[in-house]
Formats: structure tokens, C-alpha cells, sequence
């Protein structure tokens, strides 16, 4: 092409069409944008984070296999699928995707201590997962609101936490329901094991020192003397993998008292060594009273297969969101449902149960620096060595020390100040956190569903209830669309405020607010029209947006009078001169809202 020469119109669409594939292509695999700007810079640094995360994951790995009632390598065998997974199909840089503890106690719940259930459901809840990402269903997640969300985390925190206090002071024989399991456990507080007990809390207080020093470490400046800089170095290096740093401790003291003949703690024991056979997920199972069928394992997960497909999107879309609001760059929520839904469908192959997004090993991928998401390659290979090379020297580590890395690690969970915020923002909204809180520890399912009927029914109680404002005229204005549960409640305030009174007043109905309105609506507008037509009275429409207007034109309802503001409406009502309404008649309407009806 000579220089100068504009390009053909063939050209530019050409151009055109290759540049929204290639946007296409990188919103479906978002490595692709990151991928070619890849520096030595960047790989460092996702080296250091991936390490970081990796020296956190396994031993929280095997502690959420204690949790989800499942042998311990199912813990590693969950811990790595989503790190290859997200490297590919993630849009935040910072999220980590593996074993947590809520989704830990919801396997417990859901698959009855049974490996073959747990990878059943992850098979499952992927396939649901991504079958909300490709309708783009994300928006479902909104009806869950942040009181429903707190007080089941808070009600897991308490769960896990207290699961958790036979292994810490060696306690056996304790049922898996909470309600029991808190009887039993004080009444077996006589039977502690001393060495358990002291281990445990020996453990905890170091993981809190640690966590404590990495709190309140300075942060790194150049012109700080070398030493103070490896110091801090070192000390960051400590506290980032105190979990790590901990059950290793603990395990060598283990073995200490092994090699001489004494077993004062309870051990992990045998763990399954190499790699996971690669196979499908089982359709079946072999029980004591024979053997469990495709459709009688679905009925026996019952609830679970919407709870934890549900509960596992929030978690992580929630990590999601807050990092990068953190961090200044954004995700997309309907390609993180297929980033999680595709990891927990492959995981499945690979005996994972139910995986999501960690809060915690994402604040330490953040908190390292990390770059892209390939800082998940080094931690998912980290997990894999650790499978072939290290498991015989998980057999050493106390379940003590477990115990005090898992209740260290959802304590922050129970979120005390939440309830004097809303008590002082909005008082109504501890209704429907205390509801999900205490029916959490009844029934997992029964807690979420209850909490989100409160948050809907509080809300639709706002919605139903019209402002009033008082004077010669009755005004009254509905805060948002007006639909079918509404009609009767706005009714009911208009024929006590206006027409059954000792003196009947006229009415303005300010629709500002309303840009939708259904076909139930409509009939009780019709009747409240011939209400006040009845008593030779007006009610009057104001503000009424575009498609709110064309369903009341179409309706062709008797006696509809509306204006475009409020002012003129009142000089109406007062029967002022110079004011006349629009009717239905849609010659009648003004040439600007013909404009919009056309539209």
C-alpha cells in the first residue's frame, strides 16, 4: 500500500473482526494478555509467592482432609489441580484455588466420611459451576446477601474450630454432629492426653507469635542497612510459612520420643505415597448392605449438591473481588465460575473433593508479590513433589499440630465486629446473620436458605412499603419497581390515607423511582382508578418513565391522569388554571414521550 493511500473498507474490517477475535480469545483464556508482556522480573517474583503458598498449602491440605472427614492425601490430592487450572482460565492474579476449611466441613457434612461421595461431588458441583458460567447465571450469587454470607462463616468458624478440640488435647471416640460433639467433648475432658495438650498449645501460641511478628514488621526500605534488611527478610520468610515451619517442628518432636520407644501424641500415620491415578470419577460405590447406585449417591448428597456448588462460588468470587479492589485491577465474575467449575470437574480425575478459593494462601500470594498467575505453577508442583518424595514423613506429624493450624486459620472467620457494625448501621440486618448463625449448627442447608428468605422478605418489605408524604395531597412514592407482591400493601396505605378518611383527599402516585411494573400491578391500578373515580376524586401518575408509560398506555386504563412533574400535578389537584393532564389517549401524549414510546 503506497504511503499515504487510506485503507480499503475491506481492510479495516478485516482488522476490525481479527482484533475482536483475538479480545475474544483473551477473555476466554486470559493468560494470552498477560502472557507476551512476561519478564525475568515477573518470574521471580512468582517463584518467591508460589513457594510461599506452596510451604502454606500442605500442611493446611492434610489438616482440611482431618477436617472433611477423609484420609490425608485427599487433602494434597485437591491441592494442586486448581493451580494449573487457574493459570489458565483465572483473571485475578492473586487468587489461589484449593482446599479450604468451609468447604472442608461441608464435604464432612454432605459425603458421610466417604472418599468416593467427596469425589462424586466435586464431579458434580464442577459440572453445575460451569454450567452457570457459560449461561452467565453469576448474578444468582446477589440473592445471597453479606449478613446470610458473615453469619454462615461465622457459624463455620465455631464448627471447625470446636472439631477441632479432640485432636487438639487427643480426645477419641467424639461424634461429627456439633450438638453432640460438644457434650461428649466435656464430658471426655478427663481423658486429655498431656502431651497432646501441651503440643497443640505450644503450637498455636507459636503460630500466633508469628503471625503477630509479620503483622507489625516495618516494611523494607532501600536505604535501611543490609543486616536490618535480611533480618526483616528472614523474619517475613518465617512468618509467611509458619504453618510449614510449625508441623515440622512438631513432627520432629514426634519422632524425638518415637526413635526412644514413647508415643505421647497422636499421629497422622500411613499416608498413601506417589501421585493420584488419573480415573473416572466413581458412579457407584460398594457399601455393607451393597451397592450404592449413580442416582441413590445423588439422593444421599441430597441438598449438597446446591449448597456446596453455591457456597464454593461465593467464597471465591468473594477472594476475588476483594483482592482486586485491593490491588486495582478487576476480574470477571462469569470466567471465575468456569476457572472453579472446570478445576473441580477436572479434580474429579484426579480423586480431588470440592475445592474454592483460599482467603488466607491468597493473602500470602498477594503479600509476596506475586505477578501473574503463574505463581500457581510453582506451588502446584511443590504439592506434587510433595506427594511422591514426602509422605512418609507426614506419618510423623502430630494431629495436635493440625488441629492448631486449622483452628489458627478460621479464627479470623468469626467476625466479632460485624455485629456492632450493623447494629449500628442497620439494626434489621442482624435478623437474618443470627437467623443463618444458629441454624448453621442445626443444619447447614436449613441456615443459608433461612437467612435468604429473611434478607428477601425484609427486602420486600421495604419495596412494598410506599414514602408517604402528608398535606392537602396524598404523595406517595415507591422506592423501585413496582411487581405483584407490592400492589396490596400500596393499596391498602392509599385507601387508608386517601379515601377512607373523614374527608377524602386526592392522590399522586410518584413513579420517578419505578422503571418496571407487571400485569398484577396493572389490575390493582385499574381498581384503585375506579376507587377513586367512585368518590369523584383523582389519583394522578408523575414521572412515569418510558416503559412504565407504554404498558399503562396499552392497558387503556380508566381515569389515567399523569404529568410529567410534581408541581404541575399538585396545581391540578388544587384545580388551579392552566394545568391539564395527559390521558390515555395517545394523541394527548407530549412530543417528547412520544419520542421515548417510539423508541
Amino acid at each position: 500500500m503506497a504511503q499515504g493511500q487510506a485503507r480499503s473498507p475491506g481492510s479495516n474490517m478485516a482488522l476490525r473482526t481479527y482484533c475482536c477475535s483475538v479480545s475474544a480469545w483473551q477473555r476466554r483464556l486470559p493468560f494470552l494478555a498477560w502472557l507476551p508482556q512476561y519478564s525475568l522480573q515477573w518470574l521471580k517474583m512468582d517463584f518467591i509467592a508460589g513457594l510461599s503458598v506452596g510451604l502454606t498449602v500442605i500442611p493446611q491440605a492434610l489438616a482440611y482432609a482431618e477436617v472433611a472427614g477423609l484420609p490425608p492425601q485427599y487433602g494434597l490430592y485437591s491441592a494442586f489441580m486448581g493451580c494449573f487450572v487457574y493459570f489458565f482460565l483465572g483473571t485475578s492474579r492473586d487468587v489461589t484455588l484449593g482446599p479450604t476449611a468451609i468447604m472442608s466441613l461441608l464435604v464432612s457434612f454432605y459425603t458421610f466420611h466417604e472418599p468416593a461421595y467427596a469425589v462424586l461431588l466435586a464431579f458434580l458441583s464442577g459440572c453445575i459451576q460451569l454450567t452457570m458460567g457459560f449461561l452467565h447465571l453469576g448474578f444468582v450469587l446477589d440473592f445471597v446477601s453479606c449478613p446470610v454470607i458473615k453469619g454462615f462463616t461465622s457459624a463455620a468458624a465455631v464448627t471447625i474450630g470446636f472439631g477441632q478440640i479432640k485432636n487438639l488435647l487427643g480426645l477419641r471416640n467424639i461424634p461429627s454432629q456439633f450438638f453432640l460433639q460438644v457434650y461428649r467433648t466435656f464430658r471426655s475432658i478427663t481423658e486429655t492426653r498431656v502431651g497432646d495438650a501441651i503440643l497443640g498449645l505450644v503450637c498455636m501460641v507459636l503460630l500466633l507469635v508469628l503471625k503477630l511478628m509479620r503483622d507489625h514488621m516495618p516494611p523494607v526500605r532501600p536505604e535501611m542497612a543490609l543486616g536490618v534488611r535480611l533480618s526483616c527478610g528472614l523474619v517475613w520468610t518465617a512468618a509467611t510459612a509458619r504453618n510449614a515451619l510449625v508441623v515440622s517442628f512438631a513432627a520432629l518432636v514426634a519422632y524425638s520420643f518415637e526413635v526412644t520407644g514413647h508415643r505421647p501424641f497422636i499421629l497422622t500415620g500411613e499416608i498413601s505415597k506417589g501421585l493420584p491415578p488419573a480415573r473416572v470419577p466413581p458412579f457407584s460405590v460398594s457399601t455393607a448392605n451393597g451397592t450404592a447406585s449413580f442416582t441413590e449417591m445423588v439422593q444421599d448428597m441430597g441438598a449438597g449438591l446446591a449448597v456446596v456448588p453455591l457456597i464454593g462460588l461465593l467464597e471465591s468470587i468473594a477472594v476475588a473481588k476483594a483482592f482486586a479492589s485491593q490491588n486495582d485491577y478487576r476480574v470477571d465474575a462469569n470466567q471465575e465460575l468456569l476457572a472453579i467449575g472446570l478445576t473441580n470437574t477436572l479434580g474429579s480425575f484426579i480423586s480431588s473433593y470440592p475445592i474454592t478459593g483460599s482467603f488466607g494462601r491468597t493473602a500470602v500470594n498477594a503479600q509476596s508479590g506475586v505477578c501473574t498467575p503463574a505463581g500457581g505453577l510453582v506451588t502446584g508442583v511443590l504439592v506434587l513433589l510433595s506427594l511422591d518424595y514426602l509422605t512418609s514423613l507426614f506419618y510423623y506429624i502430630p494431629k495436635a499440630a493440625l488441629a492448631a493450624v486449622i483452628i489458627m486459620a478460621v479464627a479470623p472467620l468469626f467476625d466479632t465486629k460485624i455485629f456492632g457494625t450493623l447494629w449500628r448501621v442497620k439494626r434489621l440486618d442482624l435478623l437474618p446473620l443470627c437467623v443463618t448463625f444458629l441454624l448453621c449448627f442445626w443444619e447447614v442447608q436449613y441456615g443459608i436458605l433461612a437467612g435468604t428468605l429473611v434478607s428477601m422478605l425484609l427486602l420486600l418489605h421495604s419495596v412494598a412499603r410506599p414514602k408517604v408524604s402528608e398535606g392537602p395531597v396524598l404523595v406517595l412514592q415507591p422506592a423501585s419497581g413496582l411487581h405483584f407482591p407490592t400492589i396490596e400493601a400500596l393499596r391498602d396505605t392509599i385507601l387508608n390515607q386517601a379515601l377512607e378518611v373523614s374527608l377524602p383527599r386526592s392522590a399522586v402516585l410518584e413513579c420517578s423511582h419505578v422503571c418496571s411494573i407487571d400485569y398484577t400491578v396493572v389490575l390493582g391500578l385499574a381498581g384503585l382508578l375506579e376507587d377513586f373515580r367512585k368518590q369523584d376524586i383523582s389519583l394522578v401518575f408523575v414521572g412515569l418513565q418510558a416503559p412504565v408509560l407504554r404498558i399503562l398506555l396499552a392497558a387503556d386504563l380508566k381515569g389515567f391522569q399523569y404529568f410529567p412533574t410534581l408541581e404541575e400535578a399538585e396545581k391540578y389537584l388544587r384545580q388551579e388554571p392552566g394545568t391539564e393532564p395527559y390521558n390515555s389517549c395517545e394523541g394527548s401524549v407530549p412530543e417528547h414521550q412520544v419520542a421515548l414510546l417510539k423508541a
